[in-house]
């Protein structure tokens, strides 16, 4: 019995299944790369976003926590901090100028609209610099499948025309070609089932990080109003 070569088998394969699987060959390529990319990319962001919460609730104003936040290039609560921090020296900057003399702690707060406003986007804007790449995954695990199925179907119509055209059916004739057929198919499943796992697996890493960026904005803006309102009284 003759062992399963795979390179043999694409060699003698016809054109089209040949391209079904370089195509099937760069999706499984690309998605590693992601893979890979990604675990470093959460892991060093963990790291960070852990320092920067360790000092930003430990340091003395706003300032001293902004010169730590400006080394780090990969944590979310630092990118957000430092957008809040910048909207919030504008909000300071307007209303020293157009202060009114009836102003009320109502109305300052309701001026922070615009902070709020900045929080929202620049969580929006980590979370998509953070998630990128990642919908590739989860395509690659919708249609690698049916992909290979493709090659499959496309292998065996070839096998059934050979068939016709030698006028036999006997087994040798017929299992070749099917082999190789369903060797696609294999493929697309090998292909599809690591992005899968891995897509989920990012996909919880992601709300688990979205849920630290909204808490962390929750808890600056609650610091915030407390400074504002202790300012007033």
């Amino acid at each position: 019995m003759g062992e399963l070569n795979i390179i043999s088998m694409f060699l003698e394969a016809g054109l089209t299944v040949k391209f079904v699987m370089i195509m099937l060959l760069g999706f499984s390529l690309y998605s590693w790369f992601i893979v890979f990319q990604k675990f470093s990319l959460y892991k060093k962001a963990k790291m960070e976003s852990e320092e920067f919460l360790e000092t930003f609730w430990q340091s003395k104003n706003l300032s001293e926590a902004l010169r730590f936040a400006n080394n780090l290039s990969l944590c979310p609560e630092a990118n957000i901090f430092r957008t809040g921090y910048h909207e919030l020296q504008k909000l300071g900057k307007t209303t020293a100028t157009s202060r009114a003399a009836d102003e009320t702690l109502e109305t300052r707060l309701a001026g922070m609209e615009p902070l709020k406003r900045a929080l929202r986007k620049a969580e929006n804007l980590e979370s998509a610099r953070l998630s990128q790449s990642l919908p590739f995954l989860a395509t690659t695990g919708s249609t690698a499948p049916f992909i290979g199925l493709f090659g499959t179907v496309w292998g065996i119509m070839t096998s059934f025309h050979e068939i016709g055209q030698r006028g036999s059916a006997s087994l040798a004739v017929v299992a070749p070609g099917v082999s190789e057929a369903l060797v696609v198919t294999a493929a697309g499943l090998a292909v599809a089932i690591p992005a899968v796992v891995f897509y989920n697996y990012y996909s919880n890493q992601m709300a688990e990080i979205e849920s630290r960026m909204h808490s962390f904005s929750v808890d600056f803006l609650n610091l915030v109003e407390r400074d504002f309102i202790s300012r007033q009284s």
